[in-house]
């Protein structure tokens, strides 16, 4: 089961978004397996629904970006889907990359004990990608392997209603007057937040009431321009990670992450 607080997971999770994407088309299992081979054990994923009601994994609401189709996810059917290259936009190494489904990268999960952070898209099918999400982790058997994430609160709060004991994380862009209202009142589970907008006083919070954290970090660029300019925002990092005002740390570079996480328990 995919423990969200650190204290119950043996320590913090390290988590790839949309995979390794640093070093894999973002998305597909080829993304999860780098995860794990850069010493990861979860993943944020997106997740749109077809046309004829399969989830599958993708950021976009269209095909363009991510893959050598074009059009609308919701006006194609899997199987014309399956017949895209998800790869070769990323690296000639990725020729022939599948978009994969939900229920494939929750039989990933459950071979290797590995997480899945499952960002909804597309709300205006609600009711649909609902009705297919319960049939998906009723046929996987994959809840206890996955978190439900958006930005939409209210969102989160009927699909609990609607698939009684999924958990749900809440994502945030801002530091919040009140963290732990705004996790009671869309009963989450985790929050996440983006590294500059975290204070430690608001973990605390959060964890003495019972929600995990789920703590975003940018790139390494990001922060080496920085640090060029005589600022170190990783500094005070190692410490959260040591003190356990956070429960997972996630962004794009996964082997960036687990070193920092290492030198952080290394202290």
């Amino acid at each position: 089961m995919l423990k969200l607080l650190a204290e119950n997971a043996a320590g913090v999770h390290v988590c790839g978004h949309r995979g390794h994407s640093i070093g894999a088309p973002e998305n597909t299992i080829a993304a999860l397996v780098a995860t794990r081979e850069h010493g990861g054990n979860s993943a944020e994923i997106d997740c749109v629904l077809t046309e004829d009601d399969e989830i599958v994994l993708m950021h976009d609401q269209t095909l363009d970006r991510t893959t050598n189709g074009t059009g609308l996810v919701s006006s194609q059917s899997l199987a014309d889907i399956r017949k895209l290259d998800a790869g070769s936009w990323f690296d000639g190494r990725f020729v022939g990359e599948r978009v994969p489904t939900l229920a494939e990268a929750i039989e990933f999960a459950k071979t290797y004990d590995f997480g899945l952070v499952v960002e909804i898209k597309g709300a205006r099918q609600m009711d649909r990608f609902v009705r297919r999400l319960g049939a998906v982790l009723s046929e996987t058997g994959g809840a206890d392997h996955l978190v439900m994430i958006s930005f939409d609160h209210v969102m989160l709060r009927d699909l609990k209603d609607a698939l009684p004991g999924i958990r749900t994380e809440g994502i945030t862009h801002a530091r919040h007057a009140d963290f732990v209202g705004v996790a009671k009142a869309a009963r989450l589970d985790s929050v996440s937040m983006e590294h500059q907008m975290f204070v430690p006083e608001d973990g605390a919070a959060l964890h003495k009431a019972g929600v995990a954290v789920r703590f975003h970090l940018q790139r390494p660029a990001y922060y080496d321009r920085h640090k060029a300019l005589g600022i170190d925002l990783l500094a005070p990092v190692s410490g959260y990670i040591a003190d356990g005002v956070i429960d997972t740390i996630s962004g794009d570079d996964v082997g960036f992450l687990a070193a920092l996480r290492a030198a952080a328990i290394a202290k």
